[in-house]
């Protein structure tokens, strides 16, 4: 998987197709993220006691990993990304600019 937390991301497919979000987190063993803003889902929770009264709670949830491309820093378009190494250190680039991330 070549994004990671923090990440600014564009959905590619699905009923949020074209929305940009940041990574929030990423699940490895599944080949999911969870992006801010997409995918949000509508949980009720029950009331704890008398006092409480129940709510209606709103959660992303995750989308897999390959639904969503890395936004290029320079222009601002979709990228894949790839990797470099820049004063033998690893570093990822997009790579319709070459930019570093």
């Amino acid at each position: 998987m070549k994004v990671k937390k923090d990440d600014m991301v564009i959905v590619l497919t699905g009923k949020d197709k074209g929305k940009k979000g940041k990574i929030l987190r990423v699940f490895r063993h599944l080949d999911k993220v969870t992006v801010e803003g997409v995918a949000v889902r509508k949980k009720t929770v029950k009331s704890k006691n008398k006092a409480k009264s129940g709510q209606i709670i709103e959660k992303a949830s995750p989308i897999h990993s390959s639904n969503v491309a890395l936004i290029d820093p320079k222009t601002g378009k979709p990228t894949r990304v790839g990797s470099k190494i820049v004063a033998n250190k690893k570093v990822r680039i997009a790579k319709k600019s070459g930019v570093e991330i």
